[in-house]
């Protein structure tokens, strides 16, 4: 049974955090080999398990010791059809493995929830195609029909609710936010931008949260920003606008590399933790409303642990 598909508590005001970017940091930190970025992968092996339950972890903690909410995000952004297909597995295999994903995450819950800290499952999906990418858009109609199959997956556990990561284009967005209508969950969109704080596909983040909104009864419960740097997306944000209230989480990328440049990079490139954490004290204190934070390309624990400390700081000031 869904805890807080209801009334999801990061609405309630209060920081919560989230974990970093899972995919680099199990490549390039845990040196696991995840092909096709798919995390997910590692489900299928009791040590892969144990890597996803210690990546987990180490971030719930910093939430459970600062008396923060956590986001416990499902490792499921490849796990679509097109993707699974990729590596082999079918559709009944996808949709076990969704449901697998979140009873992994519902386990590690009880670790660390308290009355100070509440703990939401979500489960994520990932774009059809290239995370950094438009390529080739599906319609709205096309993108509900592809994605409601892990969608429905989620449906079926505990699962709280549904956040898209790393969308490049509207009309995906869009067909997410109607297939997790049509589910019975709550949704969140996380669009991508590029250095100019435009997605992939060319919009601004204005034109593609209002268009969003517009075409879906403002369906989505909030909007996020991930996988690109602060410094990517800050001036495209203007406060007192109401868009801008409707984005509410940011999962920056520890690089200011471009998308194009970090696809060609060799080697991770972490950036500045304790610089990461001032940064989203200073959008903050600025934009009050955003209430979940983690990272995205690059980040990790330490991250994530200066954020909050950051915050804390801030909020003591």
């Amino acid at each position: 049974m869904a805890k807080y598909r209801h009334n999801l508590p990061q609405l309630s005001g209060g920081l919560f955090l989230t974990d970093g970017g899972i995919e680099t940091t199990l490549i390039f930190h845990d040196g696991l080999d995840l092909p096709y970025f798919a995390a997910f992968d590692l489900l299928k092996t009791a040590e892969g398990q144990t890597a996803l339950r210690n990546y987990f972890s180490r971030h719930a903690t910093i939430a459970r010791e600062q008396g923060r909410g956590f986001i416990l995000e499902s490792p499921t952004w490849r796990a679509s059809s097109d993707w699974g297909a990729k590596l082999g597995y079918t559709t009944a295999e996808l949709a076990a493995v969704n449901r697998q994903a979140i009873a992994l995450l519902a386990e590690l819950r009880p670790r660390f929830e308290s009355a100070r800290s509440p703990v939401v499952i979500s489960g994520c999906v990932g774009p059809r195609g290239d995370g950094y990418v438009a390529g080739e858009m599906m319609t709205a109609d096309e993108a509900e029909a592809y994605h409601a199959a892990q969608i429905n997956a989620f449906a079926e556990t505990e699962a709280d609710m549904v956040t898209a990561i790393t969308m490049t284009n509207v009309p995906e967005a869009i067909g997410v936010t109607r297939a997790a209508t049509s589910a019975g969950l709550p949704v969140v969109i996380s669009f991508t931008v590029e250095t100019d704080g435009r997605l992939p596909s060319g919009e601004t983040l204005k034109e593609a949260i209002e268009t969003v909104d517009a075409e879906t009864a403002k369906g989505p419960a909030y909007f996020m920003i991930n996988c690109a740097h602060p410094d990517h997306f800050g001036d495209a944000l203007a406060a007192g606008e109401s868009w801008v209230r409707r984005i509410r989480g940011l999962r920056a990328n520890a690089s200011r590399l471009s998308h194009a440049e970090l696809d060609e990079a060799e080697e991770l490139d972490d950036g500045n933790p304790e610089e990461f954490g001032q940064q989203h004290r200073d959008l903050r204190s600025l934009f009050g409303h955003i209430c979940v934070i983690g990272g995205c390309c690059g980040t990790d624990h330490r991250h994530i642990q200066a954020i909050s400390e950051a915050c804390s700081a801030a909020e003591a000031a």
